[in-house]
């Protein structure tokens, strides 16, 4: 009679792993989608980063993108340039800075084109502009001059141009973010 008792117990046993198991399986379907919720939609994923082609950016000149729906410069800096940046006595600025410190390349110079101010977009993209008494980008705003690795050298700025996380996939594509 004791053989009775013992299928039972395995048949209670049985249900209760059965019952367990089912209500994991409900418990992670329910908890999935709210975990999946809370990750970032492709929309946002789309702007985390841009690539851009510069191959036909010429020495001297400088684009303005958009990266996160904030603008931006890319300049492909001439040998003077580099050299004017990096001859600068990093003692005698608001904010000191090395020209190397701020660039991932010495001819490729990609800063905020927010003035930091007042958040005015800076002058010294489109040729002809005014790029300011130290050759890099100007602020009309109020008066902020910037220099050729677009650090605050005059004016009442009081931060330098904030460089984005960037770097070179290619010699030609870079990517921002």
């Amino acid at each position: 009679m004791t053989e009775p008792h013992a299928e039972d117990e395995e048949r209670r046993d049985f249900l209760q792993l059965a019952a367990g198991a089912i209500g994991g399986v409900g418990a992670v379907t329910f908890a999935w989608p709210l975990v999946d919720s809370m990750s970032p939609s492709a929309e946002v994923l789309a702007l985390s980063s841009t690539e851009l082609d510069v191959s036909s950016i010429k020495p001297g000149q400088a684009i303005l993108v958009k990266w996160r729906k904030r603008p931006y410069f890319v300049r492909r800096r001439t040998k003077p340039e580099i050299e004017a940046a990096e001859k600068v006595d990093i003692a005698s600025l608001r904010e000191p800075e090395a020209d190397k410190d701020r660039v991932t390349k010495s001819e490729w110079l990609v800063v905020s084109a927010s003035c930091t101010h007042f958040g005015c977009i800076p002058k010294g993209a489109k040729v002809g502009d005014d790029r300011g008494e130290f050759g890099g980008f100007f602020c009309p705003c109020h008066g902020s001059h910037y220099d050729t690795s677009g650090r605050i050298r005059k004016g009442p700025a009081p931060r330098n141009l904030p460089v984005p996380p960037h770097n070179f996939v290619t010699d030609k594509i870079l990517k921002i973010g």
